[in-house]
């Protein structure tokens, strides 16, 4: 389970109004709600943080690393990047927080040269959605499951063993939740794991219309959202499934 921490800058995408301070306000607010629902399950995750998000948050990057989640690189801007990024977010993500970073995901699931992602020096890449989204990518030929491409492991987004339905967040939002479970449960019985993502932008209060976002982005999100997550993460506890950082999977791996 993971989380792409960054500036909610989404409604700039559909010509609405905020300000930098909202973005990082609401996305802050999120991620609280999100640190506490994880801490009342006792479980940990991974957090793609971009470094501007990072660094105007560091009371609660501190927090996450002190409760054991894992800090990742989500690039320096959110809506801004440049190949030297992926290196100099990695180092600056490091230097701030004295923590390791080894793993990368792009904004949006953008693509990116993987040669540049291994000469960063990122272990694993989970960039990749692979399936079919108009407007944003086509992936049907990228396999569904993890593989190496040169010395980086890339790990797809989870979608359904069968036609690749994603599991990421606007499916967590808009499928009833009943038909979100069984999603989960047909691949963690097929992959043998799961590997979903969301924002804490969707913990907070995002229904302003200032903001101009389409319905299918606000559907269930603030006190819906929190709600539905964290029955969701009591149903998977109450499966015995357990949960754990990226680093903790390439660990389960290698052995």
């Amino acid at each position: 389970m993971s989380f792409d921490i960054e500036e909610f800058d989404m409604p700039l995408e559909y010509k609405g109004e905020i300000s930098f301070e909202k973005q990082i306000s609401i996305s802050q607010h999120g991620l609280e709600n999100i640190l506490d629902i994880l801490k009342k399950h006792q479980v940990k995750a991974t957090f793609f943080s971009t470094v501007v998000f990072a660094e105007n948050s560091r009371h609660l990057i501190e927090r996450l690393l002190n409760e054991g989640h894992e800090l990742a690189s989500h690039t320096w801007f959110h809506s801004e990047f440049e190949e030297k990024h992926l290196k100099e977010s990695r180092e600056r993500l490091e230097e701030v927080f004295s923590t390791k970073v080894t793993g990368l995901r792009m904004p949006r699931m953008m693509p990116v040269n993987e040669k540049a992602v291994e000469t960063a020096g990122y272990s694993y890449n989970s960039s990749i959605n692979p399936t079919f989204l108009p407007g944003r990518y086509n992936n049907l030929k990228v396999p569904r499951t993890y593989y190496d491409e040169g010395n980086v492991r890339q790990i797809p987004a989870s979608v359904s063993p069968n036609f690749r339905i994603p599991l990421f967040w606007l499916s967590f939002h808009n499928f009833p939740l009943s038909f979100y479970k069984k999603l989960a449960s047909d691949v963690l019985k097929k992959d043998k794991y799961l590997n979903i993502y969301f924002h804490p932008w969707e913990f907070s209060e995002i229904k302003d219309e200032a903001f101009r976002l389409p319905g299918f982005t606000t559907k269930n999100t603030g006190k819906e959202m929190v709600e539905r997550f964290d029955e969701f993460v009591g149903w998977l506890k109450s499966k015995n499934y357990t949960f754990g950082t990226f680093q903790e999977f390439q660990k389960q791996l290698e052995s």
